[in-house]
């Protein structure tokens, strides 16, 4: 296994540099150990005997800054390493040159920029439609229970509407502003706020328990929110 990590393979794209993993000597003008090394005649050179001492190393780990490195550099050879666990060389970054790496980070800082800015948009775009949605929960509460304070359905609508929540005004009924998703929201804000169920939770009281325990006022609040609409039509 430890000749098999001496000879690199044969290249498959372009010039091949190799991170030794015992200490090596250069062949040529017998400085060592070397960091990185290229086989030539099966014996080992640095990278100034080799013409590849000006280039600079980038890890691996940024796919699109090193393809726009090598596009970017005339000359470039990939570095790879030898892994006894696996028996494999494996690739472990490149070398470009100098001015090439500088201009392929220019690139992606500009791509980066685009990003950022496309995300700033879409952020934009989201908090205006969210704030549609919930003005539209809110008139629709209002709608069904009139004597809800307007203060206190748009505050139901922002809470029940919030995106990535898994709220009630999230899911498909909630979107289409059906009654049922509609009153279900208000009934969870009355049951939170304006009875003790929280209380009888907190002191070990099973939800279903305390759910049936302050029914009767979620009802009677919901009723008169209600009925506004008949003392006004």
């Amino acid at each position: 296994m430890a000749a098999a990590a001496l000879t690199a393979p044969a290249p498959r794209t372009g010039l091949l540099v190799v991170q030794p993993l015992r200490r090596k000597q250069c062949a040529g003008c017998r400085r060592g150990p070397l960091p990185l090394l290229v086989m030539e005649d099966a014996a080992p050179r640095c990278l100034d005997c080799a013409d590849l001492g000006h280039l600079v190393f980038l890890p691996r780990g940024d796919t699109a800054l090193t393809r726009r490195s090598r596009e970017e550099s005339g000359l470039s050879a990939v570095v790879i390493r030898f892994n006894r666990r696996k028996a494999r060389y494996e690739r472990q970054g490149v070398l470009v040159e100098e001015a090439a790496l500088a201009r392929a980070e220019e690139r992606c800082l500009a791509d980066a920029e685009v990003r950022r800015r496309r995300r700033i948009r879409d952020a934009r775009r989201r908090a205006a439609q969210d704030e549609r949605f919930a003005e539209a929960f809110a008139a629709e509460i209002l709608r069904l229970l009139p004597g809800c304070p307007q203060d206190r359905a748009r505050a139901i609508a922002a809470h029940a509407s919030l995106r990535g929540s898994g709220r009630v005004g999230r899911s498909a009924a909630g979107r289409a502003l059906s009654e049922g998703a509609v009153v279900s929201a208000v009934v969870a804000s009355v049951r939170h706020l304006d009875t003790p169920y929280d209380r009888l939770l907190m002191s070990g009281v099973p939800r279903n328990e305390a759910r049936r325990r302050i029914a009767a006022e979620v009802e009677a609040r919901i009723r008169t929110w209600r009925e506004e609409a008949d003392r006004t039509a």
